[in-house]
């Protein structure tokens, strides 16, 4: 079980919401709205050929492409085959699309973030678990005080990403965040395969104990965070799904409860949302984190369960 949660502190760079950690009083860690047509990604130092996919028949199209919702300005990944794949199609499909206004994301997040029932979060803390968690949030210039009403799958989730920053990662480099820019300024509609809502309430349905665990093991670990990711995005950049799912799911077999819920289940359903768009002709960019493309249980492997083909792009 701690090796799952230790496993899920370090890929939450890979779960669309993380990027936009709201700080309580109304401001975000980064912005939560999408890339304006103006964004660009940085200058490219260093080349990246992360895996693509593709299904089709006679009149529909659809390419799949894994996301990293963070990621270090100078990465080339939007080039060759995935640009070439993105220019064709006449729409992007995202896991969600997160509101332009940040108020609008924050009126969404702060009722399940917060604890309804008045708990608060010091309280579910053991003596010593308190103090790591407290000194935690001072390293990252936070007050412990302010996240005290909420549930604690929230100040895991913001220490997961805030440290980031430091290291160099960029919301705004962000796969999604550029590729939503990019749709907006080819005029191609962009949809989600789920809502924010549903996305935020996998993390806030787990039970009180799953949710400290989870927080323990981001304190615990917090130092480790910038490492494990920095291994995570060298997998996806050299297109190993393979090695990515390794890094990402390791121990998933010892918790397969909570495998099931946040990422087989959601893999299952968004194969039957992509089944049924084979049915209407065009061509789609889908572009989910990259977890969901990676190991077994991904979406490819139930599509092929659903009757479809998928094919990795060589390039």
């Amino acid at each position: 079980m701690k090796k799952w949660f230790k496993t899920l502190a370090a890929t939450c760079a890979f779960i669309p919401f993380a990027q936009c950690a709201l700080i309580p009083g109304g401001n975000f860690a980064s912005a939560a709205e999408p890339a304006a047509a103006t964004s660009a990604p940085a200058p490219a130092t260093t080349d990246a050929d992360p895996a693509l996919w593709v299904v089709k028949d006679d009149d529909t199209t659809i390419y799949l492409f894994g996301t990293v919702h963070v990621l270090k300005p100078g990465l080339g990944w939007f080039d060759e085959a995935v640009k070439t794949a993105f220019d064709k199609s006449d729409q992007l499909m995202l896991e969600i699309v997160l509101p332009e206004d940040q108020a609008e994301t924050a009126k969404v997040m702060m009722p399940l973030a917060i604890d309804q029932s008045g708990k608060k979060l010091s309280s579910r803390l053991d003596p010593d678990e308190l103090k790591a968690y407290q000194a935690a949030m001072t390293s990252l210039g936070l007050s412990p005080a302010q996240f005290d009403m909420f549930e604690p799958w929230f100040p895991a989730i913001t220490l997961s990403v805030l440290p980031l920053t430091k290291l160099g990662y960029d919301p705004e480099q962000g796969a999604e965040k550029l590729l939503t820019g990019f749709a907006k300024a080819a005029g191609k509609p962009v949809a989600g395969l789920e809502t924010l809502p549903e996305q935020l309430g996998f993390f806030d349905t787990l039970p009180e104990t799953q949710q400290v665990a989870f927080l323990n093991a981001v304190v615990k670990d917090l130092d480790k965070l910038g490492p494990q990711l920095d291994k995570m995005v060298l997998l996806w950049a050299k297109g190993d799904p393979d090695g990515l799912a390794t890094a990402m799911n390791e121990s998933l077999a010892a918790t397969p409860e909570l495998a099931k819920t946040l990422l087989w289940d959601r893999n299952a359903r968004w194969a039957d949302q992509l089944k049924a768009r084979m049915d209407q002709p065009g061509t789609v960019f889908v572009a989910v984190g990259a977890g969901h493309l990676a190991g077994e249980h991904s979406v490819q492997d139930y599509l092929k369960e659903r009757g479809l083909t998928v094919k990795r792009v060589e390039y």
